[in-house]
């Protein structure tokens, strides 16, 4: 069998903690930014954890 590939957004959008879980980047903070708080987009910035029941998928783009 041919080597499995990694999908090449998910290689772009995702990277491992030091524990194994799967860091991403929040949307919403790309256009669009008059009507939205200050604090909603200062909060958009910070990285988030992937949820358990999407963690299996994201693995899986990323051929892990």
């Amino acid at each position: 069998m041919p080597k499995m590939k990694t999908k090449s957004s998910a290689k772009k959008r995702f990277t491992f903690t030091g524990t194994g879980k799967i860091k991403r980047a929040h949307a919403y903070k790309s256009h669009i930014l008059t009507k939205k708080s200050t604090k909603r987009k200062r909060n958009l910035t910070y990285s988030a954890i992937v949820e358990k029941a999407d963690a299996a998928n994201v693995k899986r783009m990323l051929a892990c």
